[in-house]
């Protein structure tokens, strides 16, 4: 899962992005709605915590273009302004959740839990490709009923590659999804995450490969 984190206050973003880090989340920093507008055009997400007062204006300001783009993509507003008017207008501008700063680390990520439980509208919460079964909403990989235990990136390739199975996924598009934009992104590094997820796959009896397309990216199948 990628978060966008838009938040002016560098020492609270760290502590959040550390949290969230350790939660095997891929978090992307923006300090100002200028830069939240730029990462947006290059990066997709699938979640936005939004901080309001930002150098260059109210974060609520930029919930409709982030919207435009992905009208489904879940918004939690994180903010000192607390009173009952202020919590209004961030959900009356689309926000899907209010958190009023000071907040504890739990109490946000419960929150994140809850927007992660709802259905997406017309979409599945599993995947199968093979034997191989893909809980979407809490990206865990199982066989038969056994977990899979994948490293962070190794589940944020699969998860790509399942969503998008018998087609096949850019390099580009699987970078975007694994790295965050400020990551130092080595040319073989993906290329070593795909030969893991392979060889932890083969071992647990997925019955699927992961065929590589030379100079395009990667397609997941299962093994007729």
């Amino acid at each position: 899962m990628r978060i966008l984190l838009i938040e002016d206050e560098f020492e609270f973003a760290d502590t959040l992005r550390g949290a969230l880090e350790r939660e095997q989340f891929i978090v992307d920093h923006a300090d100002r709605l200028a830069m939240a507008h730029e990462v947006t055009r290059s990066f997709s997400y699938n979640l936005v915590l939004l901080d309001r007062t930002l150098p260059d204006g109210d974060g609520l300001s930029i919930i409709p273009a982030l919207r435009a783009d992905n009208p489904g993509l879940p918004i939690i507003v994180l903010s000192a302004k607390g009173e009952v008017l202020d919590r209004v207008a961030g959900l009356d501008e689309g926000a899907d959740d209010y958190l009023i700063k000071p907040f504890a680390l739990e109490e946000m990520f419960a929150r994140i839990r809850a927007i992660r439980r709802r259905p997406a509208e017309l979409g599945a919460d599993e995947v199968r490709v093979g034997a191989l079964l893909f809980d979407l909403t809490n990206e865990e990989a199982t066989v038969r009923g056994v977990r899979v235990d994948l490293a962070r990136r190794e589940l944020l390739v699969l998860g790509s590659l399942v969503k998008r199975r018998g087609r096949t996924v850019q390099r580009e598009a699987l970078e975007q999804a694994v790295y965050g934009f400020d990551d130092d992104i080595q040319s073989n590094t993906l290329d070593s995450h795909v030969s893991r997820l392979r060889r932890k796959l083969f071992e647990a009896g997925a019955e699927v490969e992961i065929h590589a397309i030379r100079g395009v990216g990667y397609l997941l199948r299962a093994l007729s």
